[in-house]
């Protein structure tokens, strides 16, 4: 292979690169402050939700960003004990990715690169409150990722049963 066709093969290699990591929101609330200290028994029920955005923000750049909503309630005084918000965004490259791969790279690959630091915010969020570190158990993006196409599909098929004709 000669020197010269060396360039155009790197610039139609695949990028897919990390460029910078942000928090866009972050709120922690300690509503019941200093009393819950007192009174808690610290049996907590937590309550979780996981939101995964993403958008185009040019022709080679995306946001993608997770969005993380924890409330832990006492069990024995049924008072919240803190409320966290975090939306934690990486802006990544995505340069000669194929159309059919991109969908997996923002839905799988991106929020398993951000989801660690996400995880980092919170329990130090939890730990400047005044609690001990709420450390979140791994998500694996991909499992969430084809559970959402099964049920796509699944969701599909029930609306196709319902227009077949009568028979």
């Amino acid at each position: 292979m000669s020197n010269e066709e060396t360039p155009i093969a790197e610039e139609n290699s695949p990028i897919f690169q990390l460029q910078k990591l942000y928090v866009k929101d972050i709120s922690f609330e300690n509503p019941n402050a200093p009393q819950i200290f007192v009174e808690s028994q610290n049996q907590l029920n937590i309550e979780f939700s996981l939101a995964l955005n993403n958008q185009r923000v040019d022709d080679e750049h995306w946001e993608v960003s997770l969005k993380i909503n924890i409330v832990a309630h006492d069990k024995g005084c049924d008072k919240n004990v803190f409320e966290i918000e975090v939306e934690h965004a990486g802006i990544f490259v995505l340069r000669n990715i194929p159309e059919e791969h991109v969908t997996v790279v923002l839905a799988v690959e991106c929020p398993t690169i951000i989801f660690p630091y996400t995880r980092q915010i919170i329990s130090q969020a939890t730990v400047d409150g005044g609690f001990m570190p709420f450390l979140m158990e791994p998500v694996n993006f991909r499992a969430v990722y084809e559970g959402k196409l099964q049920q796509e599909a699944t969701e599909a098929a029930e609306a196709n049963k319902g227009m077949l004709p009568k028979s």
